[in-house]
């Protein structure tokens, strides 16, 4: 098995158009979460999210094309673009065959379907756009990406809900460590915040209620912490064999030396009991990278922290039964960033990495209360950035179907 390294970073956020905006905001303890400006929410009982503010398509798409791609394609276009500036390749023809994408979204393009099945039930189906499917489907976004970058190598998509940005990364490692590319993007973006996405996630009482003080609404970990807010945005890594890195010199970010995945076969949105399911990927995901690196210590985890109930609950007992009584510093940054599903995952591995690299931790923001009942004690970073020597880190992501992905990187 040949060794993965990162060496290139990208991510969109409602705090920030890159990743040093981004990060710089979370550290701060800011907060995207507002009312929400991209349609009229006023027919929804909630009216709040952590929208992408001042993002202009034009950045990453010629005027002609930008209705050919839905938002979240054009939010991912934007953040690979940075990852790969980073990553200083020059893709010529022959690594052009060996570079590849492992692209992730949870849903796709929703808000172009809503638009499009709204002109067919007003209009009829002559009136929907020739552009619609293309534009909507989930794996187009690695299709946008590799287009416009010219990768030629494995062109992979995850559509796992929110696990599916982890899945894509886990992919990526997976085709370079079996020899299948050389380097891959692993990008992951969700633009979901349209009038039934909002609707149908408010439908299952999944969303937070705190319209009037949305700043505090999302809220990781807290005792009264009452759903997750909808957040977009996307993240993107480049991971590169090590021993080519290597050779050219290049800036390496850590590398991943752990994955997990696992199935709670359990509910169709409740995680399995006592975080059974997430406690089987984090084990294999430790496993697997105390055998790449002959022993690590975690010291930072990024957990999924979605702000509910029952995730921020099973996942604290998941952890303790993982980590016993030495359960590392734990934040979630969706306090921040809100939930941007399929986009989570690529967002908070950026945010692992850059930890990892900066030596600081990011806090979980808006938590005032500790909730006794569930036994939630364990330190979450509360409000305050706090700098750490960490050698490794590690990032969770959980999803509706009980889907489970973990990932662990180290410093080279």
């Amino acid at each position: 098995m040949r060794r993965v390294v990162v060496t290139g970073l990208g991510m969109i956020t409602a705090l920030g158009g890159d990743r040093a905006a981004s990060f710089d905001a979370i550290v701060d303890g800011k907060c995207g979460v507002q009312k929400i400006s991209q349609f009229d929410p006023s027919r929804l009982s909630v009216t709040i999210a952590a929208e992408v503010k001042n993002f202009d398509p034009a950045e990453v798409l010629d005027s002609k094309e930008i209705k050919k791609a839905d938002r979240f394609i054009q939010l991912g276009l934007k953040c690979a673009k940075e990852a790969i500036a980073d990553c200083a390749l020059t893709i010529d023809e022959e690594l052009s065959e060996r570079f590849g994408v492992s692209a992730a979204a949870g849903i796709g393009g929703l808000p172009r379907i809503e638009e499009q099945s709204i002109a067919c039930g007003e209009k009829g189906p002559k009136r929907i756009s020739p552009f619609f499917i293309p534009s909507a489907l989930a794996n187009m976004l690695g299709g946008f990406v590799s287009i416009e970058h010219k990768l030629k190598g494995p062109n992979l998509a995850c559509v796992t809900a929110c696990t599916a940005g982890t899945h894509a990364i886990s992919e990526a490692y997976k085709t370079i460590a079996l020899d299948g590319a050389d380097v891959m993007l692993a990008i992951a973006a969700e633009a979901a915040i349209c009038e039934v996405g909002v609707g149908g996630f408010a439908a299952m009482r999944a969303l937070s209620t705190r319209n009037d003080d949305p700043q505090r609404a999302s809220r990781p970990f807290d005792r009264d912490r009452d759903g997750f807010v909808l957040g977009e945005g996307g993240g993107a890594l480049v991971l590169e064999e090590y021993e080519r890195a290597k050779k050219r010199g290049a800036k390496i970010y850590a590398e991943m030396i752990g994955f997990g995945e696992s199935g709670d076969a359990n509910h169709i949105t409740t995680p399995a009991p006592e975080g059974e399911g997430a406690y089987r990927a984090m084990r294999a995901a430790l496993k697997m990278a105390n055998q790449n690196a002959n022993g690590v210590t975690i010291g930072y985890i990024n957990a999924h922290g979605t702000s509910t109930v029952y995730n921020d609950w099973y996942e604290t007992l998941a952890l303790k039964k993982v980590f016993g009584g030495n359960v590392p510093p734990v934040s979630s940054t969706k306090g921040a960033t809100g939930h941007c599903l399929g986009g989570a995952g690529g967002i908070e591995a950026v945010i692992a990495l850059s930890a990892l690299e900066r030596g600081i931790l990011p806090p979980t923001i808006n938590f005032e209360n500790r909730d006794v009942e569930h036994n939630l004690d364990l330190d979450y970073v509360p409000n305050v950035a706090r700098n750490a020597k960490i050698e490794a880190a590690m990032s969770n992501s959980f999803g509706f179907g009980g889907t489970n992905g973990v990932v662990i990187f180290k410093k080279v």
